[in-house]
């Protein structure tokens, strides 16, 4: 019987058109072209990442799930609607201004066989002066207007710009129309989903030259134009030793610690827990191993790990099913 120990994956890298090269900030090293996604835990079809280290060296999650079941993820810790691994961890590298977009909820009908919903938060890492976002509709934009101004061709006139800078947070509830832009790095925790719907791409060709696909007529059916309960913050006020909360939904928690020396932690018997260092290094300490960590390193901490000590200075961010 394997020992539970917390499990490092190969991250799976996808180029787009509006990445970059940032990742290699954080030690990965990256395949030729503008990498725009690192999938650093992940059990999708489109996407699936194999652990690098420990007994379990070389599986994909997807088998460590079929081999390990509910003992290793916890009673929560599969989607009821395909039986894969809950969520998806991503590294984004924004070189350039992502299409603005919409996900829908798990009950949209139009949804791809065996396909989630997507909700999902940001934590930006690292950004640019005067970077921003696109977060939401501005107040009284409805469908009808909506509509309108993609037909006219000044659908930015109807969205929200927000400044960002490093350590904030995002959540992103189905429904919200949002976009990253030029010059930010962030960690995104969501839904096993890949389902987007892209309202506007700026007009620019993808990389194979030719316009990406838009999807408008999803995009108006799905967008929450009352509010989809989007909220944001600052997290300048988390202190070592202390979780911060900075999202909570149906699908997933996620709090923000800062490790200045030990921290003595557990994990439970209903969900795994997921930890992605956002900087610094350190040691993840647990009966029977040691493993050093450093910033953009995500681990996929079993539910039957029992105890676990973080050690060093670093900041990371603790992601859990509800």
């Amino acid at each position: 019987m394997t020992k539970p120990y917390p499990l490092l994956f190969q991250p799976e890298f996808k180029e787009r058109v509006w990445g970059g090269r940032a990742l290699e900030q954080f030690g990965l090293s990256l395949p030729e072209g503008h990498i725009g996604e690192g999938w650093m835990i992940a059990d999708h079809p489109n996407g699936t990442t194999a652990v690098i280290n420990g007994d379990l060296a070389g599986l994909g999650l997807d088998q460590v799930r079929e081999q390990l079941g509910r003992e290793w993820f916890g009673t929560k810790g599969f989607s009821e609607v395909n039986g894969r691994f809950p969520l998806l961890i991503k590294l984004l590298d924004c070189n350039d201004d992502l299409s603005v977009q919409v996900h829908p909820t798990d009950d949209y009908a139009g949804l791809p066989k065996g396909e989630l919903g997507k909700t999902e938060m940001w934590y930006v890492l690292d950004a640019k002066p005067d970077a921003k976002i696109i977060y939401g509709l501005k107040d009284g934009v409805t469908r009808e207007d909506l509509k309108t101004a993609l037909e006219n061709g000044t659908v930015m006139d109807s969205l929200q710009e927000v400044p960002v800078k490093a350590g904030d947070t995002f959540y992103i509830p189905a429904g919200t129309v949002h976009a990253l832009c030029a010059g930010v790095v962030v960690a995104e925790i969501q839904q096993n989903s890949d389902t987007t719907y892209r309202i506007y791409d700026y007009n620019r060709p993808g990389l194979d030259g030719k316009p990406r696909e838009l999807h408008i007529e999803d995009s108006l059916n799905v967008t929450a134009y009352e509010g989809s309960g989007a909220t944001k913050m600052s997290t300048d006020s988390a202190v070592p030793g202390e979780w911060l909360k900075l999202a909570e939904s149906p699908y997933f928690i996620v709090e923000k610690g800062i490790v200045s020396g030990p921290w003595n932690l557990k994990t439970t018997q209903d969900s795994f827990t997921i930890l992605v260092t956002c900087d610094g290094e350190g040691s993840l300490k647990w009966n029977g191993g040691s493993q050093p960590f450093t910033s953009g390193q995500c681990f996929l901490l079993p539910a039957n790990l029992g105890s676990y000590t973080l050690e060093g200075n670093a900041t990371v961010l603790r992601s859990y099913l509800p």
